[in-house]
């Protein structure tokens, strides 16, 4: 992994109201972890734990410096707005990796957050870096190595009542994508991103980052809702994967949340189900 990415660790879902979402992300058929404070700034968050990598939502509990970037997105919509990269090693060594390509990373920052279990509270600690925008051209995101993985990955937090069991990649709306290709062939290597008429996609380790126009997004997806004033670059859907398709049908019937069956076979929950965000659930 010459550029220190080992894939996608998380992904970031902005909420308005965090209480609210944590309870439509329970009826959805998610697990999710005790609410955690990030330590120092004024957002809290409700995490949904995955062997590999994870989706947190993100809301406010004050408005302070730190949110201004959450209360920046939020003006104009809910839903997934940052992706977090897993480094390889340590994020010192990611930043070093990356140097050696040309590109500037900043130096690691610590972040910890309180997370309130029912033994008592404990803080999960991480090293962040982040690239300048230009590095990684309509793509919010930074990279996050965990200090206290122990922590954050309980075996309880990780069986989901709807089978969901992992990330997979990441659709990503744009104006057009060809100019977007040199900063992802010097970040990944050519060798890692491919193109279509419809689609550009960039593998991160075992995770895909999808970059299509909505015209070529419907395309690809047809019968999806697609909102025709959102907001580009943006992400509008998450393709996660399940263990078995029937049965997470059957949870989603059951709890009479709305989908659709796609012509690949995954199934398509739309946007409003899930703050904004469309998500395909696809049998691994």
């Amino acid at each position: 992994m010459r550029n220190g990415i080992a894939g996608i660790d998380h992904v970031i879902i902005g909420v308005r109201d965090l209480e609210r979402a944590r309870m439509g992300w329970t009826r959805l058929g998610f697990t999710l972890t005790p609410r955690g404070r990030h330590l120092g700034q004024g957002t809290a968050n409700y995490c949904i734990m995955f062997p590999r990598n994870y989706l947190e939502l993100l809301g406010f509990v004050a408005r302070d410096d730190f949110a201004h970037r959450l209360e920046a997105f939020l003006q104009r919509r809910e839903g997934a707005m940052s992706v977090a990269f897993a480094p390889a090693g340590s994020a010192e060594e990611a930043a070093t990796s990356l140097a050696a390509l040309d590109l500037h990373p900043s130096a690691p920052r610590a972040l910890g957050r309180q997370l309130e279990l029912p033994e008592g509270t404990v803080v999960p600690r991480f090293s962040l870096l982040t690239l300048p925008p230009e590095e990684t051209p309509a793509l919010d995101c930074f990279l996050c190595g965990h200090l206290t993985p122990e922590l954050v990955r309980r075996p309880e937090w990780l069986v989901h009542p709807n089978g969901v069991t992992g990330l997979r990649s990441i659709h990503i709306l744009v104006e057009e994508t060809a100019s977007l290709l040199p900063a992802y062939d010097r970040l990944f290597g050519m060798h890692e991103v491919t193109t279509t008429d419809a689609v550009a996609s960039v593998r991160a380790g075992s995770n895909r980052l999808l970059f299509s126009t909505p015209d070529d997004f419907a395309t690809m997806h047809p019968g999806i809702d697609l909102d025709p004033d959102f907001p580009l670059p943006g992400i509008a859907a998450l393709e996660l994967a399940i263990a078995q398709r029937d049965a997470t049908a059957d949870y989603l019937t059951q709890w009479q949340i709305a989908y659709d069956e796609m012509p690949g076979g995954s199934l398509a929950v739309p946007a409003k189900e899930a703050n904004g965000t469309i998500l395909f659930l696809t049998e691994a």
